[in-house]
């Protein structure tokens, strides 16, 4: 984490730093990197969302230096493409994971792209400043800046990156869909991103603006008044006579007189009527994108800020504990590794950046504890005791997705119990909820079937009680761990390791079968390689490719240092491992456990989607997990490519993915992949053919590749994905809720494998009322449901507080469809005080309310896309320090 306490008031004039495009002179834009199949070289939302937030984030870098190393130079980072990798380990030290960051930028952009693609959200022209509504386009944007602030503030990142993505994508449009580039405009709208500021010279209902054109291009089409206007797309609203319509393949109302359109979206006429100005456009959008992170910096001070977009190589830490009186030993051994957590990594680039806690036991669970900073959160811990009495089972599972709602993405979640769960009915709907954070849960189980003391035993307990913890374990990608009392203390040791940054290694076969060793790979990027094994045990051994082998023995081997707490062995690889084949051999009376992990920070992340070619614009629409009989397209995203020992080698190269059955582990096939944009970015693509994913059902995704050596790269998704049988989407008409309101959600439900009969379920979280007019659903091959859901709102609501609606579609009776979830996540805001002062937090200047924006030169940071080149190009914006100071006024 970067290493402040207090946010930093930004002196002006500041150096502000900006990524240059560099486009062919022919260059809302197109959602993403998909949509370059339809106009190649065109400058995407995706481009602009990060590269604006690579910009603040290396600005941030460069007037925060790093505690105990040198500070950065602006001078490193001129003429050379600016990545996520290089800054982590210019700022953090050489291979500091970014993963997290760029996981954090993707959930942005994914919801950038998202607003073109969500049936509430698709054709709201106040959502992309069309149909001249740009004071309604302006109030939806600065209120989802406030939502932002306010989710963040709340430490529901996930929410914040979604509502930031919509308000990006409103402000990029704003560029492109209004003939601000016609006026001859150089800069940033000075009062968009201002609410007291009133937009001026707004075109009236009666005030022609285009001329007709026959042409996909339309270079003279606009009237060449000063008054502002923005494109009509589509029906709704109908486009009155004179004005311009957005233009394009798509638009229906281009057809009609004035035809043509003025939008900027594309370097393609046949999408773009202006496309001539498409790079002015994507300047001026650039350009607003770094304003309004560099105004949420301003308000939420540094250390929020980084923590919104995960700038730190840091991951959290999420406790799940059972309070019961037979918990004493789990509870202390809990406390102690959060201790040597917090105390081995505080004012390092470790510390964890988020503290979760959520207690349980039986009847009750909850409420849930979060924290941003290390001496709260132990605090909260060190109040826990265990309260006595309580038969087995207990809330566990409640407790987990209490966590889950509240834990940020990528992390682990640790659960502390010695009960099966009272709630299993919850199983699957948690299952869902760790794949769609991307959380992996482990269980630490101290069940002892003798102890008698501390739980009543009102029957006796079935030995398949704890599959439900079985079932999440394998869903999230994280393991149940059985010990006992005495034991858990060092077997709790794995919390810390866990969030060391490591990655868990393929084997092969996934699962310990008798007589078969299991198999896995270390590559030149691997070190601290650590083997851990529990189970009933008989003997084990461990081979590294010369043939050198150690068993069970405890102490130091020829391959590492073995240690044994009851059934559970920790084996310490010494480093550097040698580089090959390994092979691992168990002897064991059940099937037993066994997890190869490794710190390097060459990983990968990954996400889905559909190519979608009948929407205002072409390109990825973003998918949780793959919908059965659906063409899934697979995006994934290398980390750490410049990692490697000498900078000069080669870099490493990625051939395919092979996809794997769960938890069997059989190869269901190998898809290609191809790169997409600069190499460097480490951005590959693939399809995955409908007959691949044809059976839902549960799925893990392998990596493979070489190094520049040309040696074997092999590495594994954190936890599985599941190919669903339907899609189900479930959204809003807005992404906040007020006090005493009834909001109607959207609901849509479409089939591409067969028929398929449906039960609906919905909840909701906390417990307000939620009705809906769809209970059952039929849908034959290809066909879609839509459905509408009415959220009640209470007047009691806490402000600032996030609601999560869930929908569940489970097939019928004895079907053997598995259900389907889908998640939204909405703020309950209050509303804005009318009367709030124009000036932030900590400021006392009231001409910071009126004053004129300052100007101020900034520099350029190539990015290193292909075309002419800018590098150094003085320019002039109004993103001085002065401006940092201002707006978000009544945000």
């Amino acid at each position: 984490m970067l290493a402040t306490e207090v946010p930093q008031s930004h002196p002006g004039p500041s150096v502000l730093l900006l990524l240059q495009l560099l486009l062919p002179p022919t260059s809302a834009f197109f959602p993403n990197i998909w949509s370059l199949l339809a106009a190649p070289g065109s400058i995407t939302h995706q481009d602009l969302t990060e590269e604006a937030a690579l910009n603040v984030t290396l600005q941030l870098f460069l007037e925060r230096p790093p505690p105990g190393r040198p500070p950065l130079r602006l001078e490193d980072f001129l003429g050379r493409t600016l990545l996520a990798d290089d800054l982590f380990a210019a700022y953090f030290g050489p291979g500091s994971p970014s993963r997290r960051f760029r996981a954090a930028l993707g959930e942005v952009s994914r919801a950038n792209a998202a607003q073109d693609f969500l049936p509430t959200s698709r054709n709201d022209p106040d959502l992309h400043f069309d149909a001249e509504r740009l004071d309604q386009g302006r109030a939806q944007l600065v209120g989802a800046l406030r939502e932002t602030l306010v989710a963040t503030r709340a430490l529901d990142h996930t929410l914040a990156r979604q509502r930031l993505g919509a308000a990006l994508h409103a402000l990029q449009d704003f560029y492109s869909h209004s003939n601000w580039v016609e006026l001859g405009e150089q800069q940033p709208h000075p009062h968009l991103l201002w609410p007291r500021q009133e937009l001026q010279n707004l075109a009236q209902v009666a005030d022609p603006t285009c001329s007709d054109c026959e042409a996909l291009s339309c270079p003279g089409n606009w009237l060449g008044f000063t008054l502002l206007t923005s494109g009509y797309f589509g029906t709704h609203p109908p486009k009155p006579p004179g004005k311009c319509s957005h233009g394009g393949h798509f638009d229906l109302s281009s057809s009609q007189p004035p035809r043509g359109g003025i939008n900027k979206d594309s370097t393609s006429p046949g999408f773009s009527p202006h496309h001539m100005l498409h790079l002015q456009a994507a300047k001026l959008a650039l350009l607003a994108s770094i304003q309004a992170f560099g105004l949420l910096r301003s308000r939420l001070g540094d250390r929020d800020f980084s923590r919104l977009l995960d700038i730190t190589p840091a991951s959290s830490l999420s406790f799940v504990l059972d309070t019961t009186g037979s918990m004493g030993e789990e509870i202390n051994a809990a406390k102690i590794q959060a201790r040597h957590i917090v105390e081995q990594r505080r004012g390092s680039p470790m510390e964890p950046i988020h503290y979760v806690l959520v207690p349980f036991h039986d009847p009750g669970f909850g409420p849930v504890f979060t924290a941003s900073d290390p001496d709260s959160f132990w605090q909260q811990l060190n109040e826990i005791h265990a309260l006595g009495g309580g038969d087995e089972p207990e809330m566990c599972l409640s407790a987990l997705q209490l966590a889950l709602l509240h834990t940020p993405p990528l992390s682990d979640i640790f659960v502390f119990t010695d009960a099966s769960p009272k709630d299993a009915f919850l199983t699957n709907q948690v299952e869902s909820l760790t794949q769609e954070r991307r959380c992996r849960v482990t269980f630490l189980v101290t069940e002892d079937t003798s102890r008698v003391q501390g739980r009543a035993r009102r029957e006796i307990l079935s030995p398949l009680r704890f599959e439900p913890y079985k079932a999440v374990a394998l869903a999230s990608g994280g393991e149940v761990i059985f010990t006992k009392d005495q034991h858990i203390g060092d077997v709790a040791a794995i919390v810390g390791d866990s969030m060391a940054a490591l990655v868990t290694l393929p084997l092969d076969p996934p699962f310990a079968v008798p007589g078969r060793p299991l198999v896995f790979s270390v590559d030149g990027l691997l070190q601290k390689i650590t083997v851990r094994i529990h189970g009933d045990i008989s003997s084990f051994w461990i081979k590294n490719p010369a043939g050198v082998s150690q068993d069970q023995k405890e102490g130091t081997g020829p391959l590492g240092h073995t240690h044994r707490f009851g059934q559970f062995w920790m084996v310490t690889m010494h480093d550097p491992p040698q580089i090959g084949t390994w092979e691992i051999q168990v002897t064991a009376e059940d099937t037993p456990g066994v997890r190869v992990q490794a710190q390097t920070s060459l990983d990968f992340l990954f996400h889905f989607g559909i190519s979608m070619e009948d929407g205002p614009h072409p390109g990825l629409y973003p998918l949780t997990q793959p919908v059965a009989g659906l063409q899934t397209q697979l995006l994934v995203e290398v980390t750490g490519l410049g990692s490697q020992a000498n900078p000069g080698d080669p870099q490493p190269h990625f051939s395919h993915v092979i996809l794997r059955g769960v938890p069997d582990g059989a190869e269901l096939g190998r898809v290609p992949l191809e790169p997409v944009g600069p190499p460097e970015r480490g951005l590959l693509a693939a399809s995955l053919p409908p007959t691949l994913l044809s059976t839902p059902r549960p799925f893990s995704l392998e990596l493979i590749g070489q190094d520049g050596a040309g040696r074997r790269l092999h590495r594994a998704a954190p936890q599985p994905s599941t190919v669903v049988p339907v899609l189900l989407e479930l959204s809003a008409l807005s992404g906040f809720l007020a006090p005493g309101s009834k909001v109607p959600l959207s609901l849509r439900i479409a089939s591409f494998s067969g028929p398929q009969d449906l039960d609906l379920r919905t909840s909701v979280n906390p417990s307000f009322s939620l009705t809906s007019n769809l209970s059952r659903a039929h849908l034959e091959l290809n066909e879609s449901v839509w459905g509408r859901l009415w959220l009640e709102v209470p007047d009691s609501a806490a402000p600032d507080s996030v609601v999560m609606v869930t929908v569940t579609a489970a097939g019928r009776e004895d079907s053997p469809v598995p259900p389907t979830h889908a998640f939204l996540r909405l703020l309950v805001l209050a509303p804005a005080p009318q009367d709030q002062l124009a000036t932030p937090t900590g400021s006392s200047d009231p001409t910071l309310t009126t004053a004129t924006p300052a100007f101020s030169p900034f520099t350029l940071v190539t990015q290193g896309r292909a075309g002419a080149g800018l590098a150094g190009s003085p320019w002039w914006g109004t993103v001085g320090g002065l401006l940092l100071l201002r707006g978000l006024a009544s945000w």
